[in-house]
């Protein structure tokens, strides 16, 4: 499958007819596989993964256009990129790499250490002091029921997601695009957002848990094989306003919607709420359990297989079990997700141990995920039948329970 998807200047696409490009998030689990089976391709996709970083804010964007640079352009306002991002795992990737004794260079390493200081340092903060994100895209879970506060058509059970509100959500994402505002690029520039990093929103801004999360886990990495020691307080502040998200009633972190944007303040004026189940930001889904990685809580970590909350027989399902919109099938309504199953994997053998039952159980369950599922995009929990795209490179992080 990673033959296959392989493509120059080095990198594998996600899946060849559904996303034929690069993708961040992907391309750091590619990475993290390459290395796994011992590939030097592990450092050219971590490689490229940076290659297209803002030269004057550090900004690393969400997709790569390498073949056809003008694809997204019109989309985006740019051409070659997107303008948004999406989980910084290049840190992790990179501290996998080295650990498993690969040369990455040290230009690519700064990268990965730029890309984290301008997340951490330029992004202007939420009242509680997370990191926000300026589009659903950029916490890679684009449907998640924590964005049921922010949609047109409310959304919340499965049947309203599967017609009128997924619908509706989709044009609200396109609107979301369009309403990113800009820093100033370097002197002398004038070709429009090309080099400037989104720093706000006119229409969409969240401290998400999950994100901030993975962010402040992405410098940890760094600083376990010696990276990143100027982030090291920045990213501990961050750990502790994660830690205030936490909800006991709720048994859940909350993330931090950003209610002074002049649009959120008339749309809420005008009583567009969800109809039913809690506000988005307090949806007990699997994205926000992230907080688990920085933040390791017994009771939260157990949740991830506790059969009464997420645990399921082919990975943490995407929605705990009393949640409004579980829907075992649908597109980040409640389906079990590699790359969510990995960090879940992770959260809990780096909290317990590598071989508490716990963690054996959540390495299992991914392996056995991916290969039921015939290496889908995600797949449902219960019964392993793959959906989405298939095969999907980021499948084969199933490969690392098997390789530990």
């Amino acid at each position: 499958m990673f033959e296959a998807a392989w493509r120059k200047p080095g990198f594998c696409v996600p899946n060849p007819m559904t996303y034929p490009h690069q993708w961040l998030w992907d391309s750091c689990f590619h990475a993290i596989v390459w290395a796994a089976l011992g590939d030097s391709r592990a450092v050219t996709e971590l490689s490229n993964v940076v290659a297209h970083q803002d030269a004057s804010s550090g900004f690393v964007p969400h997709m790569t256009y390498w073949t056809e640079p003008d694809a997204g352009a019109e989309y985006w306002g740019r051409t070659m990129t997107s303008c948004i991002t999406q989980p910084p795992m290049y840190g992790h990737a990179a501290a996998f790499l080295l650990r498993r004794g690969f040369d990455v260079p040290d230009d690519v390493l700064a990268r990965c250490e730029r890309g984290l200081a301008h997340l951490l340092r330029d992004r202007p903060r939420t009242p509680a002091g997370l990191v926000p994100v300026f589009h659903p895209w950029e916490t890679g879970c684009d449907d998640s029921a924590r964005w049921a506060d922010w949609a047109t058509v409310a959304a919340d059970g499965p049947t309203a997601w599967r017609n009128d509100g997924r619908e509706s959500w989709r044009s609200d994402k396109n609107l979301m695009v369009q309403a990113l505002t800009f820093g100033p690029g370097p002197a002398g520039h004038a070709d429009g957002n090309h080099t400037r990093a989104p720093l706000g929103s006119t229409r969409f801004a969240v401290g998400s848990v999950g994100f901030n999360a993975l962010v402040a886990w992405n410098v940890q990495e760094l600083l376990s094989v010696g990276r990143a020691a100027d982030l090291r307080s920045e990213a501990a502040q961050l750990v502790e306003a994660i830690g205030r998200r936490w909800s006991d009633n709720l048994a859940t972190w909350v993330d931090d919607p950003v209610t002074t944007t002049e649009w959120w303040m008339a749309r809420h004026a005008e009583g567009l709420r969800p109809t039913a189940g809690r506000p988005g930001h307090e949806r007990p889904v699997l994205d926000a359990m992230l907080g688990c990685l920085v933040d390791p809580r017994p009771d939260a970590l157990q949740a991830l297989t506790d059969p009464a909350a997420f645990g399921a027989p082919y990975g943490p399902a995407g929605a705990r079990a009393d949640e409004v919109s579980l829907d075992l099938d649908t597109y980040w309504r409640g389906p079990a997700w590699p790359q969510l199953s990995y960090l879940a994997w992770q959260a809990v053998e780096q909290h317990t141990g590598r071989n508490s039952p716990a963690a054996r159980t959540l390495g299992r369950q991914l392996a056995d995920g991916a290969r039921q599922s015939q290496l889908a995009e995600f797949w449902n929990p219960v019964t392993g039948a793959g959906r989405g795209a298939q095969p999907q490179t980021w499948a084969g992080l199933g490969i690392l329970p098997l390789d530990s």
